[in-house]
């Protein structure tokens, strides 16, 4: 599957997403453009639902464009698990994840991410939740949670 840009969507991001979703196998997918920003590709994945080493990850990806180096967007799915209040259960989200910090981001990966999301999300079905984080505040634990359990982002 192709975007409006040109981007296309390599196999093995469903592949990773349909063995988080259907066989609960991994607990997170990170997903990125390749370094010629022509298809979206895996970049990792865990069974390991350790959330700081996820938002490590997003929060120290780099990317490059003609030599110079930012920050790095990226996409991300991560299967939320929650207890309800009142004891009424546990509950999961699979939430999809646009991570393009405002600051120290360089213009066209940051354009060329925004312009390609809808691709990926696309062939991912199933998805509960979506979340647009820019700022470091906005991919801490509590926030998302806070969004996911209330449907709120």
């Amino acid at each position: 599957m192709s975007s409006r840009t040109g981007v296309s969507v390599a196999p093995e991001c469903i592949t990773k997403y349909n063995e988080l979703k259907l066989g609960h196998a991994l607990k997170y997918i990170i997903y990125k453009l390749t370094d010629d920003y022509k298809e979206i590709v895996v970049e990792e994945t865990s069974q390991d639902g350790n959330w700081e080493t996820f938002q490590s990850k997003l929060m120290n990806a780099k990317a490059s464009y003609k030599g110079k180096e930012g920050k790095g967007p990226r996409y991300a799915v991560y299967d939320f698990e929650y207890e309800l209040e009142a004891g009424e259960g546990k509950r999961s989200k699979i939430t999809f994840i646009s991570w393009s910090p405002d600051d120290g981001t360089l213009v066209f990966p940051k354009m060329t991410y925004a312009s390609s999301k809808e691709a990926l999300k696309n062939t991912l079905p199933g998805l509960a939740a979506e979340i647009q984080a820019n700022r470091d505040d906005e991919i801490e634990y509590a926030t998302i949670m806070k969004d996911i359990t209330k449907g709120k982002r």
